[in-house]
C-alpha cells in the first residue's frame, strides 16, 4: 500500500494550503549528506544495481524545495464534496474527449487487464491532467531528500533504491527522471518501486516509458489496479468489489472516491 501524491493535486495544494517553513533534514545515519549518499552507493551496488544505476547519485544534491512540499498538504484534508468537484470539473471534458479519442487503446487494455478505460483516464486526468502536469521535480534528487530526511527515511530510501533500479535496467535516463516532488513519474504518476512491479511495454518498442508513451502509462496502471485485485466487469464505487483496488491506487478516502466518482461521471457521458 502507498500514499501517493499526483503532480497536480499537488500544483492545487501548494496554491491552496498555508505552507510551513522547510525543515532541514535530520541525518538519520551521518551527519553528512555525502558521507550519506556514499553508503547508499554502497547499499545499490550490494542490492545488485550496477555501475549506471549507482551512478545515478553523482552529482545528487539536497533540495530544499522537496522538503517544502512535504510539509504543504492540506488540500487532503478537504471534505469529499470541496475536493471532488474542484478536481473533477475542470477535467471532465478533457477526459471525454479522451476517452474517445483513445477507445481503441482503452479496449485493447480491457481486454487484455480487465479493467475499465474511464477509470484509467479518471486517474489520468487526475494524476496529470492527462500528461499535461507531469511534475519537474528531478525524481533522484527529490527520493535522496527525502531519504535522508529522518520523517520516512525507510520508505523513501526503498524508492530511491528502486529508481536506481529503474536508470539501470534501461527505462529512463537520469536526466529524463523527472516528476512530483515525492518521486512519482510519468502520466499517471507511478511511485518507482511500483514502476519496477507494474510497468510494460504496451506500446512494443522495447521500453518501459511512462513520461512519453500513452498506451504504457494506461496499460501499466491497468497492471497496477489487476495487481491490488482489480476484477473484471465489477463497480468501482466505494463499497463496491473494485473500489479496494482504487483504494490500493490512492489511500486517501478522499482521493479514491474521486477518483471513482469522476470515472462513474466519465461512464455516463459516454453511455
Amino acid at each position: 500500500m502507498r500514499f501517493k501524491f499526483s503532480a497536480a493535486a499537488m500544483a492545487l495544494a501548494l496554491c491552496a494550503a498555508p505552507v510551513a517553513p522547510p525543515a532541514h533534514a535530520s541525518p538519520c545515519n551521518s551527519p553528512d549528506f555525502n558521507a550519506w549518499l556514499a553508503d547508499v552507493k554502497k547499499t545499490a551496488a550490494a542490492a545488485g544495481i550496477g555501475t549506471a544505476g549507482v551512478a545515478a547519485l553523482d552529482g545528487v544534491a539536497l533540495n530544499p524545495a522537496v522538503l517544502k512540499a512535504d510539509r504543504a498538504q492540506e488540500v487532503f484534508r478537504q471534505p469529499i464534496e470541496v475536493f471532488a468537484p474542484r478536481m473533477i470539473n475542470p477535467r471532465l471534458p478533457g477526459g471525454i474527449t479522451k476517452m474517445r479519442a483513445q477507445a481503441g487503446l482503452l479496449q485493447r487494455i480491457d481486454t487484455q487487464f480487465g479493467v475499465s478505460g474511464a477509470v484509467l483516464v479518471a486517474i489520468w486526468g487526475l494524476e496529470t491532467s492527462y500528461g499535461a502536469v507531469n511534475g519537474n521535480f528531478a525524481t533522484i534528487p527529490a527520493l535522496a531528500t527525502l531519504a535522508y530526511d529522518c520523517r520516512r527515511a525507510e520508505r523513501f530510501n526503498a524508492e530511491l533504491l528502486e529508481a536506481l533500479r529503474i536508470v539501470d535496467r534501461g527505462d529512463m535516463a537520469p536526466p529524463a527522471m523527472r516528476g512530483a516532488w515525492a518521486g512519482e513519474i510519468g502520466q499517471t504518476q507511478f511511485m518507482p518501486s511500483s514502476y519496477v512491479k507494474f510497468a510494460v511495454d504496451f506500446d512494443g518498442d522495447g521500453r518501459r516509458d511512462l513520461l512519453h508513451s500513452v498506451p504504457d502509462a494506461l496499460a501499466s496502471t491497468a497492471n497496477y489496479l489487476k495487481g491490488y485485485g482489480w476484477t473484471r466487469g465489477a463497480g468501482w464505487e466505494p463499497g463496491q468489489p473494485n473500489f479496494a483496488a482504487v483504494k490500493g491506487w490512492n489511500q486517501s478516502d478522499v482521493y479514491s472516491a474521486t477518483i471513482a466518482r469522476f470515472a462513474t461521471q466519465l461512464n455516463g457521458a459516454l453511455n
